[in-house]
């Protein structure tokens, strides 16, 4: 007989970087449980959505089921939550990245862990509830035939604390495994897969803008899919951004379609600008010889750069911070990310760093990109870290944000108000997020960069 269960999903909270501000946190809903809030209500069930970036959850045995989605760093996290739960007797699975990357640590931590995607176990999970027992493991085989990727439902979640809620997935994973990458972690557990076209469609007509942010990993993981989706949403002329990989200029036949179609930005993961770098974590699709040419691509063709660096790969010297500040700042790139480079467990440098015994700090909540927890060959591991800070602040100092400002007119007020609004004065706009909250916040950045509803 159906049980109708009362299910709390929980996103734990994450320790904040020292550049970030809650701006990153409250960017955009995880959508990741809002998929799984959809399979929930779908099943006649009620649901609520905890982010701990808006308050941190309190434990109750007011509610029948519990699930938790983990990134490495948040583990320790999710770990109190569950046990606190599972005094309070009730039943915990959690999933997430953290979990699908390196199942042997996450089976010693919690009593039911979830592999794969949602859509392939959870219904199971389910059935399994509302009979009063889980089972330790539950699975998404890699192959299956047929896995429909769900959109996100926002039915329970309160979008007025994010930024934003015009994010849409149209994929999951990505069809290469840098080394470093999750990835390269999860090839026997889930690979790369899309969503069809008319769902994704259906989705973005369901948004009310036409300005939509794509948060795959990699927006042309499978380029014919992309083709055909920017086909279907040139009638409704959005702006858009997305993240995809260096590879795009082999691409110039999609980067127009790109342009036509109304594309803003795009994040790319440069990574390096070491060649030797780049071949010793088997990121092939990245060829530092053409840097300069998928930036001259973008640009000509009015479309803004969020270029991604990591630090500290093995053919990084303490000489690359000032050779990535330069190289920004010459080629005018609008935004740049970068990290301290991470083994996240279960990934293959994570396995070549313990193999080598180059892991100094087992804590996983310092597995966040921020915190230097491996022996670097070219560096110290306080140079690393100092430098990492230092690319930051000098990128972002007023004389480089004016000397990077975009040739192109219509970029300049995005341009600017990411820089100045989101990164050098971030405190700023928290405060006055807090005054008028993040989503009137969000909209007003939005309609003055694209001048859009």
């Amino acid at each position: 007989m159906h049980r109708k269960m009362r299910v709390r999903l929980i996103q734990p909270l994450a320790s904040c970087r020292p550049m970030d501000t809650s701006l990153k946190a409250r960017m955009a809903p995880h959508l990741g449980l809002l998929t799984i809030a959809r399979i929930i209500e779908d099943h006649g069930h009620s649901v609520e959505v905890v982010n701990e970036s808006l308050g941190v959850d309190t434990p109750s045995s007011g509610v029948d089921l519990v699930g938790i989605s983990a990134s490495v760093d948040v583990l320790p996290r999710a770990k109190a939550l569950a046990d606190v739960y599972g005094r309070l007797g009730v039943p915990v699975a959690v999933g997430g990245i953290g979990v699908t990357t390196n199942p042997e640590i996450a089976r010693k931590m919690f009593a039911t862990v979830c592999l794969g995607p949602a859509e392939g176990h959870w219904p199971e999970l389910l059935e399994d509830a509302e009979r009063g027992w889980l089972k330790s493991e539950y699975r998404t085989a890699p192959d299956l035939d047929g896995l429909a990727l769900l959109p996100p439902s926002f039915r329970s979640v309160d979008t007025s604390g994010f930024l934003y809620s015009n994010v849409i997935a149209t994929s999951r994973g990505c069809p290469f495994a840098c080394d470093f990458c999750y990835n390269s972690a999860v090839k026997g557990v889930c690979g790369y897969r899309h969503r069809t076209v008319a769902s994704v469609m259906d989705e973005i007509r369901s948004k009310a803008t036409r300005h939509i942010m794509f948060i795959d990993d990699n927006f042309i993981g499978d380029p014919s899919f992309t083709r055909e989706l920017l086909e279907a949403m040139r009638p409704l002329r959005l702006k858009w951004s997305a993240a995809v990989s260096a590879n795009v200029a082999d691409m110039p036949d999609l980067l127009d379609l790109m342009r036509d179609t109304g594309c803003r930005s795009l994040f790319i993961g440069f990574e390096s600008l070491s060649s030797e770098a780049i071949a010793n974590v088997h990121k092939g699709q990245n060829r530092t010889a053409r840097y300069e040419a998928l930036v001259h691509a973008l640009h000509s063709r009015g479309i803004m750069i969020n270029a991604s660096f990591v630090f500290g790969l093995d053919g990084d010297e303490e000489t690359v911070f000032d050779a990535t500040i330069r190289w920004v700042v010459e080629n005018r790139i609008e935004t740049v990310t970068s990290h301290i480079l991470t083994p996240y467990p279960g990934t293959v440098f994570y396995e070549r760093m313990r193999s080598e015994g180059r892991i100094v700090d087992e804590d996983l909540s310092h597995y966040d990109t921020a915190h230097v927890v491996f022996r670097p060959k070219g560096m110290t591991a306080q140079a690393l870290y100092n430098g990492y800070l230092r690319v930051y602040r000098e990128v972002y100092s007023f004389g480089n944000i004016l000397r990077r400002i975009p040739r192109t007119p219509s970029q300049f007020l995005p341009y600017l108000l990411f820089n100045f609004l989101y990164r050098k004065f971030g405190r700023v706009t928290e405060w006055l997020c807090g005054k008028l909250s993040y989503r009137r916040v969000g909209v007003f950045a939005r309609r003055i960069s694209y001048w859009i509803g």
